[in-house]
């Protein structure tokens, strides 16, 4: 009688690593997607999300490479490429990175503000969440403002200043109807819900 199978012990992977070639699909992986590797800071687990792979230039020799703070992290860090100083009271400016990228077609980047110095200092992202779309290919340039009334603030080449996040986004195509289908909420808008 053939001997069965041992079935592997807690907590091991059981799922085999695949890699997509760049500019090919295989697997059944969507072009440019491609399976987690066996993290050992996240635990191993066989329904890990898919890595987005995005192609990144530095126009600048010295720009930081974004990256996440913690493994596992939605969000990775950008970071400014030059100095710049933000006046009290509502100074705003528009901070290069130094880089641009290729997002995967079906997916968008959304620039989201840093939560310490929207915390510490009052500077967030003015139009976050700013919205990159997969066929931008120009620098990465964050518009931030400062809401402090008394402090300006100084942001270094260097530091770390928004959080940029890549998600699928599903495409849509309207059509033009004489009437909407009901819903419980009808034409009730602002504070419908109460305060």
């Amino acid at each position: 009688m053939p001997a069965r199978p041992r079935a592997p012990p807690v907590g091991a992977c059981t799922h085999r690593q695949q890699i997509v070639d760049r500019g090919t699909a295989s697997a059944g992986f969507p072009r440019g997607l491609r399976p987690h590797a066996p993290s050992p800071a996240l635990g191993c687990s066989p329904i890990l999300p898919g890595v987005i792979e995005v192609h990144v230039r530095r126009l600048d020799p010295e720009a930081s490479i974004p990256a996440p703070a913690r493994p596992g992290d939605a969000g990775v860090d950008l970071s400014a490429n030059e100095s710049v100083v933000l006046k009290a009271g509502g100074g705003r400016a528009i901070v290069p990175t130094g880089l641009a990228i290729a997002i995967p077609e079906g997916h968008a980047g959304f620039v989201q503000p840093r939560s310490g110095l929207a915390r510490d200092h009052g500077v967030t992202v003015l139009n976050s969440p700013g919205l990159i779309d997969c066929g931008y290919r120009g620098e990465l340039q964050i518009l931030l403002v400062n809401t402090d009334p008394h402090e300006d603030f100084e942001v270094r080449r260097g530091e770390r200043i928004a959080q940029l996040v890549i998600q699928r986004v599903e495409q849509v195509k309207f059509v033009l109807v004489d009437q909407l289908s009901d819903s419980e909420r009808g034409t009730g808008g602002w504070g419908h819900s109460g305060r």
